[in-house]
């Protein structure tokens, strides 16, 4: 049996793949795993036997990723499972960027119990007058699932679309128009296009991206928008661009005191993944994940420990996590060798500072052994 505690609501669509083997709920203790989308993880109590965090969504700020990688916790994020929805508001925003209908509306509502409305209405408009989108060029920074999702539907939509990214996936280039221009670097965005839109996660590299500098590469009247973390973009140099008319408007669903009320700049909700068939296909991958891991080992879309999804044939698998540091292999296969234990299948893939490896056979093991080796975080073995 194994314990699932939910952090937050999660979708049935999701929670219901759980079969009776599991023990689902928010009120669960001794958890071996935990569903969260949204709820701060950085004070929670990682038990001893917490094997796996799923989070529904992609980002994963509100999990002490550092605590856990330390104490054996493969944590897992859904990425692409929001893409179309993420997609939709990015596009809203992009005709919100052009076509002036935000102040329109907010202008409109001000005519309220006024009789001649309509007549003024016909002769206002003109100052809410703005381009059309088609023909013009978008600059994609970042072609991840949203980012792509983006760059195909704005090919349709008749624009020249320019996309970044040096470390795209061949499944994303895959997946992507052949008639996205592939800029060989963001200066490329920055100088050619008229609307630019953020799809970056936040690094060392990305943070700030958006600023004084790059502003001044850009062209007059430029449009931006930015549906994927705040901290991508120096606000305060935003806002001095919209003063002096450099940057046309600035569209966000990140909201800071600064920006909020500011003209020529839209701020929304984080609405991003808020849609019901979004929270269903987030929770489903999850779900699925979190099982996979608990039942077989296979860890899949974890943000802090390697790929390995190994199909398994044997009675026993053994699951290690250690650190990535040389001769944890030899030693795995010393302390079988004196255990008389055969191998039938060895895989081990690193991250950074951690690596997990994966032992099957058909021999009863247990796991002292590996416990007392030196630089080894978490065994078990899955029957």
């Amino acid at each position: 049996m194994y314990n699932i505690k939910l952090l937050n609501k999660i979708s049935p669509v999701g929670v219901g793949q759980f079969d009776d083997q599991y023990l689902v709920g928010e009120d669960v203790e001794k958890e071996d795993g935990v569903l969260v989308r949204s709820a701060s993880m950085h004070e929670y109590e990682l038990n001893d036997n917490l094997k796996a965090i799923a989070r529904a969504g992609a980002g994963v700020n509100n999990i002490p990723l550092e605590k856990c990688s330390n104490e054996g916790i493969v944590v897992f994020n859904t990425p692409g499972a929001n893409a179309n929805a993420v997609k939709e508001l990015v596009l809203c925003g992009l005709f919100l960027s052009s076509r002036k209908v935000v102040e329109g509306i907010d202008w409109v509502k001000t005519l309220k119990g006024n009789e001649d409305a309509a007549k003024l209405v016909e002769k206002g408009k003109s100052q809410f007058v703005g381009p059309e989108i088609e023909g013009r060029k978008l600059g994609i920074i970042g072609l991840g699932a949203i980012g792509v999702h983006v760059a195909n539907a704005a090919i349709k939509l008749g624009m020249e679309v320019y996309g970044f990214d040096p470390y795209i996936s061949v499944n994303a280039a895959w997946g992507m128009s052949k008639w996205v221009k592939n800029a060989q670097n963001v200066e490329t965005i920055f100088s050619e296009c008229d609307y630019i839109t953020l799809h970056a996660p936040s690094t060392k590299e990305t943070k700030g991206i958006i600023n004084q500098e790059s502003i001044a590469m850009m062209k007059d009247g430029v449009r931006i928008l930015n549906f994927a973390r705040g901290d991508l973009v120096n606000a305060q140099d935003v806002l001095t661009a919209i003063d002096s008319g450099k940057v046309a408007k600035y569209i966000t669903d990140f909201a800071t005191p600064d920006i909020i009320d500011h003209e020529n700049v839209i701020v929304m909700p984080h609405l991003g993944a808020s849609t019901p068939e979004s929270e269903d296909n987030c929770a489903r991958m999850a779900v699925k994940e979190i099982k996979d891991y608990l039942e077989s080992g296979n860890i899949v879309n974890s943000v802090n420990f390697p790929t390995i999804n190994e199909p398994r044939t044997t009675k026993y698998r053994i699951c290690l996590i250690h650190k990535n540091v040389p001769n944890m292999l030899a030693q795995f296969a010393t302390l079988l060798a004196n255990q008389e234990i055969n191998i039938e299948n060895m895989v081990n893939k690193a991250k950074d500072d951690y690596a997990y490896t994966i032992i099957d056979t058909n021999d009863v093991v247990g796991t002292k052994e590996f416990e007392s080796l030196e630089n080894v975080i978490k065994v078990r073995v899955v029957e």
